[in-house]
C-alpha cells in the first residue's frame, strides 16, 4: 500500500501531480511552477527523508508523508496525504493512514502524529478519525494555502491510543 518514493518515480509523481494540480489546489499551498516537473519531484523525493507512495495494485495514486520530525522527548511528526481524484472514496487514504501509523510507532520509534485538516475538508477528517485521531482543536490561520491564511483541525494520535 506504502513505499519509500525513488527518484525514478519523479515522471510519474509529477504527472499524477499535475492531473491533480486543479483538484488540490483547495488544500495545497502555493508551489512554483518547477514542483510540478519531474525535475522537481525528483528534487523533492531526494530531499525527503519520509515520502512515501500510495499505491493501489502498484499503481502511484498519491503520496503521503512525515514532516517536522521531532527527536528527543518529543518523539513527533506530522502526517499529510493525498490520493488521486479519480481514486477519491476507495478507502486508500485510510489505508495508507493506518500504514504509516504503524511504520511511525514501530520502526520510526515515535510517540506522537500530529495531522491537520481544513475545517471544511470532511473526507480528510474522517481518514484521521478512521485511524483512531482524536481532534484536539482548531488552529485559527494555520497553513497558508490557495494564497490565503486558512484555519484548520487538529488532530493527533499517540502510541497509546
Amino acid at each position: 500500500m506504502i513505499r519509500r518514493l525513488a527518484p525514478d518515480d519523479a515522471p510519474e509523481l509529477a504527472r499524477l501531480l499535475v492531473a491533480n494540480r486543479t483538484f488540490l489546489a483547495p488544500v495545497e499551498p502555493l508551489h512554483a511552477e518547477d514542483f510540478f516537473s519531474p525535475d522537481g519531484q525528483r528534487a523533492r523525493i531526494e530531499a525527503a527523508e519520509h515520502l512515501y507512495a500510495i499505491l493501489e495494485r502498484d499503481v502511484l495514486v498519491g503520496t503521503i508523508s512525515l514532516s517536522n520530525v521531532v527527536r528527543g522527548p518529543c518523539q513527533s511528526a506530522h502526517v499529510g496525504y493525498w490520493v488521486d481524484e479519480m481514486r477519491n472514496g476507495r478507502g486508500l487514504a485510510a489505508r495508507a493512514v493506518a500504514e504509516l501509523v504503524d511504520l511511525s510507532f514501530t520502526e520510526l520509534g515515535l510517540h506522537r502524529l500530529e495531522a491537520a485538516t481544513l475545517v471544511d475538508n470532511g473526507a480528510s477528517r474522517r481518514v484521521l478519525e478512521k485511524n483512531r485521531f482524536t481532534r484536539i482543536g482548531v488552529a485559527p490561520r494555520y497553513l497558508r494555502v490557495g494564497g490565503g491564511w486558512r484555519d484548520h483541525v487538529l488532530f493527533q494520535r499517540t502510541v497509546e491510543d
